[in-house]
């Protein structure tokens, strides 16, 4: 049995991005199966492993997650265990802000049990939203997210081999929040219509617009966007980007912003308002932006 669960971790460990062996991480493990299988196979790579476990405090029952990370850590002889305790008041946006709070409280670069599935389904909520190429490559996969070429069915294919019974969390059934729509019943009414396993699909679609988005993003470095004439001669995309990459502090502008620089660009407007506060003004043939005050 020992031989068919190493033979399981050695075939998942292939197709995860691990940073090199030795190497000093942070994990961030709720105890649920993708959490428990990142410490599994991180262990197994052979990492200096210090685990980071949140509670949202959303659950009653919450405060005993860490039982479950506990007894898996002590089998694996890693001691470093950190918890962070925060408080995410009821609202909207509760997902978001429990993903902000969490964030927060863990060290920057913190690994995450982020699979092809949550990929899958981060695509389509940014579809939903209307994002362009970006938000449609989903997640950038490296390092901080080794598992994104594993599947959430393989995840607790390995915490069953280990023994391992991974805490069930109902937030992650909520029909409040928009993912778990998706997760159970949008994905599934596409795999229906299309007799298909979508979850390759959507991670090869995501892959390609990121591949795209970079080549595009490259490629409008060219291009200073406080240069009027440059900025109404470009290619609309790689204007876009050339204004996003300026005026993104603190938010990017939205399409409709950057439709009316484009417009003061090609000198149908002297100025106009991006918001925060802020205005775009034309001045012999530059671009300038001014705080209002």
């Amino acid at each position: 049995m020992k031989s068919e669960i190493q033979s399981l971790i050695n075939e998942l460990l292939t197709r995860c991005t691990f940073p090199a062996p030795g190497t000093a991480v942070s994990c961030a493990v709720s105890g649920g199966a993708d959490s428990l299988a990142l410490l599994i196979l991180a262990h197994a790579h052979q990492l200096n492993i210090s685990i980071e476990h949140v509670d949202h405090g959303l659950r009653s029952d919450s405060s005993s997650d860490i039982n479950v990370i506990q007894e898996l850590a002590h089998e694996l002889g890693i001691n470093s265990i950190n918890v962070h305790t925060v408080e995410v008041p009821q609202g909207s946006n509760l997902e978001a802000r429990a993903r902000e709070a969490r964030y927060a409280v863990m060290p920057e670069g913190v690994l995450t049990g982020h699979t092809a599935d949550d990929q899958a389904e981060t695509l389509l909520i940014n579809l939903l939203r209307g994002a362009g190429s970006t938000g449609l490559g989903a997640m950038r996969p490296g390092v901080t997210r080794p598992l994104l070429a594993i599947r959430r069915t393989e995840t607790e294919a390995l915490c069953v081999a280990m023994g391992v019974t991974p805490v069930q969390d109902s937030t992650n059934t909520d029909p409040r929040f928009l993912r778990n729509r998706i997760r159970q019943e949008l994905l599934p009414l596409m795999e229906d219509m299309s007799r298909r396993d979508m979850i390759p699909i959507l991670n090869r679609t995501a892959q390609v617009l990121r591949d795209d988005d970079d080549l595009l993003n490259e490629l409008s470095l060219a291009i200073d966007p406080t240069d009027a004439i440059a900025l109404a001669q470009a290619p609309t995309p790689l204007a876009y980007r050339a204004l996003r990459r300026w005026l993104s502090d603190p938010y990017p502008p939205n399409l409709a912003t950057l439709d009316r620089i484009l417009n003061v660009a090609k000198g149908e407007a002297i100025a106009c308002d991006i918001g925060e506060n802020r205005e775009i003004r034309r001045s012999k043939q530059r671009l300038t932006l001014h705080n209002l005050g």
